[in-house]
């Protein structure tokens, strides 16, 4: 009978991960459009284009069907006027996969939209894990006064598009600062799709 071999280790942990296969970031300069003060926005970029907002750990071991790609995602605190900080967002260019965003530490929300542009919302705290069903845009928003790290897994096959979002003038309702907390508000340059 031969040995085993050994399977890829993965270790992950909230202040990071080995065995990753890939990272990418995304600075303040990356996120242009994304916020609905472009004032405040210009007013960041002349110091902090390089500010490193958000950054991904993954490990895709494969791209094929029945395999899956988790990963670590770190979104810094802070806010472009009253709107906190926030991914890119997306939706699986496979429309039918699923993904699932476990918070290992912080506070944020999973901000999720139909194709309809009914808006449904998870707020993440350590141990909370948001579902992104079929066919949802989804982005993670910070709402904390640290980094929102969360722990994510999807189908492999899933692939993204990040262009459904801009495309309809961002989601329709954005997370913005209100007193001590947070809400919703509708998004004026919202286009239905």
């Amino acid at each position: 009978m031969s040995e085993p071999l050994p399977g890829p280790a993965l270790v992950i942990k909230p202040e990071g991960m080995t065995g990753r296969t890939g990272r990418y970031e995304k600075r303040l300069s990356d996120l242009d459009g994304l916020f609905a003060d472009a004032e405040a926005f210009a007013a960041r970029l002349a110091t902090e284009a390089d500010r490193v907002i958000y950054h991904v750990d993954e490990f895709r071991p494969s791209g094929a069907a029945g395999d899956l790609i988790t990963g670590i995602s770190t979104l810094s605190a802070g806010r472009v006027g009253a709107e906190f900080h926030m991914t890119r967002g997306h939706i699986h260019a496979q429309h039918d996969r699923t993904e699932i965003y476990h918070c290992l530490s912080g506070h944020g929300l999973m901000l999720m939209e139909t194709l309809d542009g009914q808006t449904v919302v998870t707020e993440l705290r350590p141990g909370v894990v948001a579902y992104v069903p079929p066919v949802h845009i989804h982005r993670s928003v910070n709402l904390g006064d640290e980094d929102l790290v969360t722990l994510f897994c999807y189908p492999a096959d899933a692939g993204q598009d990040y262009g459904i979002i801009a495309r309809s003038g961002g989601m329709r309702h954005r997370a913005v600062a209100d007193g001590t907390g947070w809400r919703l508000e509708e998004n004026s340059g919202y286009v239905p799709r």
